[in-house]
């Protein structure tokens, strides 16, 4: 199976691939002048001739050679939120983009998709900045199943990214998130999926920590994708009020919401940093009474030393390696020594 990485441009007389040649730096990355697509290629390639793989489009320009990657983009703030947005200006130099993401916002719905025999309308926005743009009035895993299914004409992607999510994904959160559900779609289906995320819930934020920092983390993870099938990455930046003092590989937090239900209404918005307009609007029925989730986190005190909120509250970018396989080894090997295993 071929894994994509970035790939150093190439003279016309194309030598074989070594480690060397596949490590890409920011400063490469300005001197080539290809400001739109981002050089990749194949890891562990032994000879030049896997090139020719029939799904890697790739042309010679100016006597150097370079691959086309296709970039599935999604969110699960809506295709209207500013966060999504930024993130298809920042992908658009590294591959040709194209958005499918949700009519409205869908957060919260982890790895749901929408079924049920509902209707599920799907429209083409148009190409926006370099990227072709549509919504689908489905949760964000649906985007993505969508987009494999060939229903629309699009390449099938080498990567999905699912972003920039208006608030953090870090610790328990990514049970729950719906950005980080279109990325493990995307695994399921043998694509590496990341979830990039910011720890704030305005809705105008100005995601300049990302802008500045995530395009190096991208070539860094481009350039050696993993083998493993399965794998996806959250990437949670800290609230942009805390200064960033650099990136860390990190566990997933523990911790859990408390007092997690408030009244609806504008002042409950206001009171947590939100438009008045946030979410959709709702009339009680008669003897109902409304509310919105929000809570507290609580913090566990058994976090490890690298879980990924604690180093975003101290000013890193976290990224989490996850997997859809959820198989607990340690309780496997328990139970297998408790006889589970047993024959009728």
């Amino acid at each position: 199976m071929f894994f994509k990485v970035k790939l150093q441009a190439f003279s016309k007389e194309i030598p074989p691939v070594s480690k060397g040649l596949l490590k890409i730096s920011a400063k490469l990355r300005k001197n080539t002048k290809i400001h739109r697509v981002r050089t990749y290629f194949l890891e562990k390639l032994k000879h030049t001739a896997y090139i020719c793989a029939k799904y890697i489009q790739y042309w010679v320009q100016n006597g150097q050679f370079f691959c086309i990657m296709n970039i599935l983009l999604t969110n699960d703030d809506g295709y209207k939120a500013k966060g999504i947005g930024i993130l298809a200006d920042i992908l658009k130099d590294f591959g040709e983009v194209t958005v499918i993401a949700p009519k409205r916002h869908q957060s919260g719905m982890s790895m749901a998709v929408s079924m049920g025999g509902q209707a599920i309308a799907y429209k083409e926005l148009g190409d926006r900045n370099g990227a072709r743009w549509a919504y689908l009035d489905a949760t964000p895993a649906s985007c993505v199943k969508f987009a494999l299914n060939g229903i629309v004409p699009i390449p099938r992607p080498d990567i999905v990214v699912s972003g920039i999510n208006h608030g953090s994904n870090a610790a328990s959160a990514v049970c729950y998130s719906g950005t980080l559900g279109a990325a493990a779609e995307a695994a399921l289906d043998g694509i590496p999926g990341i979830g990039v995320s910011l720890d704030t819930s305005d809705a105008d934020a100005g995601f300049g920590t990302v802008r500045k920092y995530l395009p190096d983390i991208l070539d860094r993870l481009l350039a050696s994708l993993p083998t493993a099938y399965g794998v996806y990455y959250n990437i949670n930046f800290p609230d942009e009020n805390i200064p960033v003092l650099g990136t860390r590989t990190a566990s997933q937090g523990m911790g859990r919401w408390i007092k997690e239900y408030l009244p609806w209404d504008k002042e409950t918005f206001r009171k947590l940093g939100l438009p008045e307009n946030y979410g959709d609007s709702a009339a009680a029925g008669d003897g109902e009474r409304l509310f919105i989730m929000s809570g507290e986190f609580l913090d566990d005190e058994r976090n490890p030393r690298d879980a990924d909120h604690r180093y975003n509250k101290a000013g890193y970018i976290s990224i989490v390696p996850h997997n859809i396989d959820c198989t607990d080894r340690t309780e496997l090997m328990r139970l297998r020594k408790l006889g589970f295993n047993t024959n009728y």
